[in-house]
């Protein structure tokens, strides 16, 4: 198989392809917190901003904290004037939700330390991919481990995630997140523009991880060439003591 060459945005490439399939995740969470009019949110992790949007447009008052200086560009650029977004840590203010959508190592320290502060009540949301056996991603996931030398680890436990920041857990759930793709080279785009490859590009190269992500996509390439991989999401939504 020829590998799509595509160019290596990942910032943009995750505001334009990957950022939206995680829409359900959000309103299911929006929904189940009752986020509207003056509810004040805390996006941390925030990317590009999408969920920030989605909160500001009913009605909340947001803020975002991303470490990829990129991404929390584009926050910026895409969300009401006057949003704070910072590339780092947050400064505390006193938020109603907490949101971390995309758990990743580098917010592991980070949402401790920022909960500790928080006033008393605030609901504080982790998120992170469903069971192995619900994840069409899962496979194609693989090939980072495999590429960059490493075995495949678990995803965080959520739950054990929340204990050890001295939360009090008050729900779950899960919610289905399809990837959903024109092509294959969108795909692969959308793709590496997650981290999740990022480590495999390092040891490797990236046409390398190009043509061997696109060739474990083979399985979920419809006939019209679109790309189709439906994902389960989990949630934890917890309270600061």
């Amino acid at each position: 198989m020829t590998p799509t060459l595509v160019p290596h945005h990942p910032a943009r490439d995750w505001a334009e392809i990957q950022e939206r399939m995680l829409v359900p995740l959000y309103e299911a969470v929006y929904d189940r917190l009752g986020v509207g009019p003056d509810t004040r949110v805390l996006g941390l992790g925030c990317g590009s901003g999408l969920a920030l949007l989605m909160a500001a447009a009913r009605g909340a008052r947001v803020a975002g904290a991303d470490r990829d200086h990129a991404r929390a560009e584009l926050a910026r650029e895409r969300l009401p004037e006057g949003v704070a977004v910072t590339h780092g840590p947050p400064e505390y203010a006193p938020y109603d939700v907490i949101t971390a959508f995309h758990m990743t190592d580098a917010l592991l320290p980070e949402l401790p330390a920022l909960t500790r502060t928080a006033p008393s009540g605030t609901a504080v949301v982790v998120a992170g991919w469903g069971p192995p056996e619900r994840c069409a991603t899962e496979p194609v996931l693989r090939v980072a481990a495999r590429l960059s030398d490493r075995r495949p680890g678990p995803e965080p436990d959520l739950d054990a995630l929340v204990a050890g920041a001295g939360l009090r857990r008050e729900g779950a759930g899960r919610v289905a997140c399809p990837f959903g793709y024109a092509d294959e080279g969108s795909a692969v785009r959308g793709l590496l523009s997650t981290g999740a490859f990022d480590e495999a590009v390092r040891a490797t190269d990236l046409p390398q991880v190009e043509k061997e992500v696109e060739e474990a996509l083979a399985p979920y390439v419809r006939p019209d060439g679109t790309v189709w991989m439906p994902n389960v999401f989990r949630y934890v939504v917890a309270r600061t003591p």
